[in-house]
């Protein structure tokens, strides 16, 4: 596999829009930093000294679907994105709780020293990256210039019991933290077997192709999925912080944005109507036109759009 070029692996040998090509030609560092005891993968863009940014991504996703987003914001921007734990390349933990999630976010960003310098970090993270952010910022949010939301579910109680009921599917994240992760025997079914959730196609084929091969690695016997199954394990506590998602979003008493897919089935204006009622009038919520609930798949250059728009806007009020 080695000697294959990877446009022909995951793009099926297509040209590449430039845009992506230049995106992906930014310098960026890639590594590993020492958490609690466990490796997290990050990559990092920009000038160290510069407005710090923390990005991560969401469920059983990995901080690529932020690499050709970020370096459009790196020439202003000190930024990493990285792999929560069990997914992407970042070991698991025995006990992924959120809490211990949103500690972990705190600690991503005091080992890249991004609470020492005159500007606070600002959290962009997609889905449920977002909940991760939340609960960061319930934890310190005084350290965070503030959280940028990215298509988080957010739905009223009833409905998202009703959802899960009609469906007939568990919470978001469900699955069996017992069951080994299966092998495939080659790549081409592997990659047959990646779809999104909620199921949706994407506005730029060539990005699922790219998010579903780094999904996936080799190993004896085909190709299986890079997450660990352990991060299906969830306490009591991340449920009732899940059913109290909205109001979580309406009082954190810390600055916000809310960037939405226009027509994402996770987030409506039922949300919208929603999180005002329950206080979150105070919250720019802004939708990006033709998107899904995967935005940086179906329009990343209007997502990237609404990044900038909300940081300048923030960035006017720091001066």
């Amino acid at each position: 596999m080695a000697s294959t070029d990877i446009s022909e692996i995951w793009a099926g040998g297509l040209d590449l829009p430039s845009w992506f090509i230049e995106a992906l030609n930014v310098p960026r560092e890639e590594g590993f930093v020492d958490i609690g005891g466990s490796k997290v993968h990050y990559f990092r863009w920009g000038k160290r000294g510069n407005p710090p940014l923390l990005m991560t991504h969401g469920f059983l996703a990995h901080a690529r679907c932020f690499a050709f987003i970020a370096p459009f914001l790196a020439g202003e921007y000190d930024i990493v994105a990285y792999d929560l734990a069990g997914m992407g390349d970042s070991e698991a933990r025995s006990a992924s709780t959120q809490a211990g999630r949103g500690a972990n976010m705190i600690a991503v960003a005091e080992a890249f020293d991004f609470f020492s310098g005159p500007v606070k970090p600002t959290i962009i993270a997609h889905s449920f990256g977002s909940s991760v952010g939340l609960t960061a910022m319930e934890q310190a949010g005084e350290k965070f210039a503030g959280l940028i939301v990215c298509d988080l579910m957010i739905m009223r109680p009833e409905i998202l019991r009703e959802r899960e009921e009609k469906q007939g599917m568990g919470p978001p994240g469900s699955g069996d933290a017992s069951r080994p992760n299966k092998i495939y025997p080659d790549y081409e079914t592997a990659r047959g077997r990646y779809i999104l959730s909620p199921p949706q196609p994407v506005g730029q084929p060539f990005l699922m192709d790219y998010m579903a091969y780094h999904s996936l690695r080799q190993v004896e016997g085909g190709w299986t999925w890079k997450f660990n199954p352990l991060v299906f394990a969830h306490s009591e506590d991340d449920a009732a912080a899940r059913q109290e998602i909205g109001s979580r979003v309406a009082n954190l008493p810390h600055k916000q944005a809310i960037i939405y897919g226009a027509n994402s089935q996770l987030f409506d204006d039922d949300s919208i109507a929603y999180i005002n009622e329950l206080g979150g009038e105070h919250i720019p919520m802004i939708a990006v036109p033709e998107a899904e609930h995967h935005l940086m798949l179906d329009q990343p250059i209007a997502f990237v759009t609404a990044l900038r728009s909300v940081l300048a806007m923030w960035k006017q009020d720091q001066a």
